[in-house]
């Protein structure tokens, strides 16, 4: 490519804390203090602990050169798929920063909180209306949780019918956390293959959805980036034997004011909305994996649920069939304020073209390297695009190589081996927010990374070459971490 994004230069490296200071120097002034002094805990004093000595332009130094190693979507595409690292709107970042939601405690009494009650109350509306269910809880912290809750709902609602059940359906396409929250709660998950389109087909679940499934965990779109069209036909089956269907809405962003899973026969639905309603994903959260439901199963909902009384908002713990408490208060507040503002600022259009322009750049990207790396299924895509290692067999080189060498030319790595039907997976999630400029940019690069895998591929196995830390051994890593920093 003519021009690297990625490039060497003024990379400074950054000792710790207690190696750059020095006794006696000072960030700060203390202001005289108006109560008697106390002396430190014997643990902070003598041989114990201690705190190095900094003066401030080596504080903001030290955090600043931190910050320079840092690698977000405020510094380029994140194209990590099924994770839609997306660019967020930076007012919905202001929004949540207002005092008077910021600032409100959890413990306040509902009259002096009608203005986040009522928040909270539209935003399940307004998440309803999106998924075609009929009641939301905006509880859980995630997408994981959400499907730890989905999964009490579905234990709730058997044991109500009187007849307990012990499996549950999990795709080979499911997201990782589908098997470990059925098993959390007690059931056996039993994986279902996908057909040679890389769907799921109805008659694979006819064969294993019997009396004691209590239902199927879909993720649609799948992680191939396949919506699975199957989807009536297959929640038909399940609910003529009795069971429900749950689906994983991790992938929403893709469908939005499209399909309403409602509609299509899911029972119960998680959102993420750290992922498809503009709050920013990784790094340990917070997140929000909202709960919705059909009307049969609303009872089971987490408690407390906001309720309006005569044009008044409170917390109502009146649902005795509910699974409980899944989350201390109301859930990650924040995120939910972000995704409010980002569906007012949206409205059904804009949310619409969101799915239209994550799938339009998914399906550009696998146009432009369909001849270079090989498409795991010959088929237009959703949101996301997955390729295999096929046209790398006889070169040698690895998923692995090609990702690490990626960095070199800027970018930041796609997700590789995952999912694990696909060998040597390589998937990328442009999401849309990425220009067709920096698509092209990032398309180009990995195309130079390709040829170099045949011409050159010394190169490709030493990469990262221009970053200020070398290839490291990832088995030495693994078996002797270390874990101080």
């Amino acid at each position: 490519m003519s021009e690297s994004l990625g490039t060497t230069g003024l990379v400074l490296n950054e000792p710790l804390l207690w190696e750059r200071g020095k006794k006696g120097r000072c960030g700060f002034s203390m202001p005289a203090g108006d109560v008697p002094s106390s002396p430190l805990p014997a643990e902070l004093t003598g041989d114990g602990p201690d705190f190095p000595d900094l003066s401030e332009i080596e504080v903001v130094r030290h955090y600043t050169r931190l910050s320079t190693w840092n690698f977000g979507v405020d510094t380029g595409l994140y194209p990590l798929g099924s994770c839609t690292m997306k660019y967020n709107p930076k007012i919905n970042e202001k929004l949540a920063g207002l005092r008077g939601f910021a600032a409100a405690h959890p413990l306040l009494p509902s009259v002096l909180s009608q203005g986040a009650l009522q928040l909270v109350f539209d935003l399940e509306r307004f998440l309803a209306e999106i998924t075609g269910l009929d009641a939301v809880t905006l509880q859980p912290a995630a997408g994981a949780q959400g499907e730890l809750t989905g999964m009490l709902i579905i234990h709730a609602y058997h044991r109500l019918r009187g007849k307990q059940r012990t499996k549950i359906l999990i795709p080979d396409t499911a997201h990782g956390t589908n098997p470990a929250s059925a098993a959390l709660c007690g059931y056996l998950p039993v994986p279902v293959p996908s057909g040679p389109d890389g769907i799921l087909l109805p008659e694979t679940v006819v064969g294993l959805m019997d009396s004691e499934t209590a239902g199927i965990m879909i993720t649609n779109p799948n992680t191939l980036g396949l919506f699975e069209a199957n989807i009536r036909e297959i929640a038909r089956i399940v609910h003529d034997r009795g069971g429900l269907v749950y689906g994983d809405g991790a992938n929403m962003n893709a469908v939005l004011g499209v399909v309403k899973p409602g509609a299509v026969g899911v029972d119960i639905l998680h959102l993420n909305l750290h992922k498809t309603f503009s709050t920013p994903h990784g790094g340990g959260g917070p997140g929000a994996g909202p709960v919705a439901v059909r009307k049969d199963l609303v009872r089971f909902l987490p408690v407390p649920r906001v309720v309006e009384r005569n044009g008044a908002y409170e917390l109502s713990e009146g649902f005795p069939e509910s699974v409980g408490r899944v989350m201390a208060f109301h859930g990650h507040f924040g995120v939910l304020l972000r995704a409010h503002a980002y569906i007012l600022s949206m409205g059904p259009d804009g949310l619409k073209q969101v799915s239209r322009l994550a799938v339009l750049n998914a399906n550009y990207i696998r146009e432009k390297l369909k001849d270079v790396l090989h498409p795991a299924f010959d088929r237009p895509c959703m949101h996301e695009c997955v390729f295999s290692d096929q046209n790398q067999q006889e070169t040698g080189i690895t998923t692995l190589e090609m990702a690490k060498r990626l960095i070199d030319y800027g970018y930041h790595p796609p997700t590789i081996y995952f999912p694990l039907v696909v060998h040597g997976a390589i998937m990328i999630e442009p999401t849309e927010t990425e220009t067709k400029e920096d698509l092209d940019g990032f398309i180009e690069a990995f195309r130079s990374v390709v040829r170099e895998a045949g011409e050159n591929p010394g190169v490709i196995r030493e990469a990262p070459v221009r970053c200020k830390l070398r290839r490291v051994d990832e088995t030495a890593a693994a078996r002797n971490p270390c874990l101080t920093g």
